[in-house]
């Protein structure tokens, strides 16, 4: 008897200390994998708030405050690349959680961003160096085509990503209804005046603002992992 009950009694020891050795060795990775994603959603954050700053030195830039030069041309682009960065960081800490329409969603703003990005080097680094009359005709082409399309598919694409936050009930209602609100003069720029333009883009720069602030201080809470080993 007694010698049938000893590997049943032996065996008990060595299963606990394989869960506990099992315990030891993923917890260490759980924190580490927790404490990058920390990390991820205060670089977005950043990325928003740098976004921001340029869009603001645009709306400077466009209604006089500030002087044009090549460094100021040349950073207005930067503006949509930083802003990636911030949709990406709101799409994996919130976004996700709509399913497929956030991910298609998330997937139209971000290919609208990278499309509004080559806007603007267009408008900043080209246009800005050419005849007017020459600008025309251009856009007379398929070039215009191409901008007209850019700027459409940046107002829906940031429609639907606004939406699907909105769905998914944890970030603050009121910047993400300035967010759109202020998208929709830039991606309608050749139909509004420049004061509704400058306005959009301080408008959308306070958005980013209050995205970017919301995300740095929920940073921490998204980064938990969702189960203890």
């Amino acid at each position: 008897m007694l010698a049938k009950n000893a590997p049943a009694l032996s065996a008990t020891p060595s299963s606990n200390l394989a869960v506990s050795s099992s315990t030891t060795r993923f917890r260490p990775f759980s924190a580490m994998s927790g404490a990058s994603d920390g990390i991820l959603y205060r670089v977005a954050a950043v990325c928003g708030v740098g976004s921001a700053i340029i869009l603001l030195i645009n709306a400077a830039k466009r209604s006089g405050l500030i002087a044009t030069t090549n460094f100021t041309q040349i950073l207005a682009p930067l503006a949509e690349i930083l802003a990636l960065g911030l949709i990406v960081g709101l799409f994996l800490s919130v976004g996700r959680r709509t399913g497929l329409f956030g991910l298609i969603a998330f997937v139209l703003n971000f290919a609208a961003l990278a499309s509004l990005e080559g806007v603007e080097v267009v408008i900043n680094l080209v246009f800005s160096k050419l005849p007017m009359a020459t600008v025309v005709e251009l856009q007379a082409g398929p070039l215009g085509l191409v901008l007209v399309a850019s700027s459409l598919l940046f107002l829906f694409g940031t429609f639907a990503f606004v939406i699907s936050l909105v769905i998914a009930k944890d970030v603050p209602r009121i910047p993400l209804a300035l967010y759109f609100l202020s998208a929709m003069p830039i991606a309608l720029r050749a139909f509004v005046p420049e004061l509704a333009l400058d306005l959009g883009l301080a408008g959308l720069a306070a958005a980013l603002i209050c995205l970017s602030m919301w995300l740095w201080t929920r940073a921490s809470t998204f980064a938990q992992p969702a189960y203890e080993v």
